[in-house]
């Protein structure tokens, strides 16, 4: 299963591709930062956004996208630029015709390194170590897309459990 991982963000949005079987190793396809200027308008922002992520689509083809789903920070600004990249990059998969989930953090946090708490240090050292990478993925965005894509495979590619109980409470 080839899976996109995105860290949304405005400013810097880590894109990360792997391969993989649950239970297995996965191997690194190719990572990305996808960054726009801060001090150019938000519409043209959000459309770069969009049309970098609409190309590494196309080019990696992948079968499902995990997206970091947005929480809340202290810094309500900052959150609505994550917001509105994440929205971004499920309504490209979506163009797209793709699966897609999300995550919060402490559950990729889990499926990466065992525990909810790990530092984005930790994240680091073991994106690089379960994809045998030579150096860390830098920025830490980076590593965060990766992780995400990893924490997706190693689900199975289905939906987060909360997605799922979400999902039949509307129904």
């Amino acid at each position: 299963m080839r899976v996109l991982g995105v860290d949304p963000g405005l400013t810097r949005c880590g894109v990360g591709v792997v391969d993989g079987v649950p239970g297995r190793a996965c191997s690194l396809v190719d990572v990305a930062v996808i960054g726009t200027d801060p001090g150019t308008d938000l519409a043209e922002r959000l459309l770069h956004l969009d049309r970098e992520l609409a190309i590494l689509l196309e080019k990696h083809q992948p079968q499902s996208v995990a997206v970091e789903r947005v929480f809340s920070q202290h810094n309500v600004g900052s959150v609505i630029f994550t917001a509105q990249a994440s929205a971004v990059a499920i309504l490209a998969a979506a163009r797209a015709g793709l699966p897609v989930s999300t995550y919060t953090p402490s559950e990729v946090k889990a499926a990466v390194t065992g525990s909810g708490q790990a530092d984005k240090k930790q994240m680091t050292t073991m994106v690089t170590k379960l994809l045998r990478l030579d150096t860390p993925p830098r920025p830490a965005d980076a590593a965060d897309a990766l992780a995400l894509a990893i924490c997706h495979v190693w689900r199975g590619g289905t939906r987060s459990r909360i997605e799922e109980a979400v999902k039949r409470a509307v129904r």
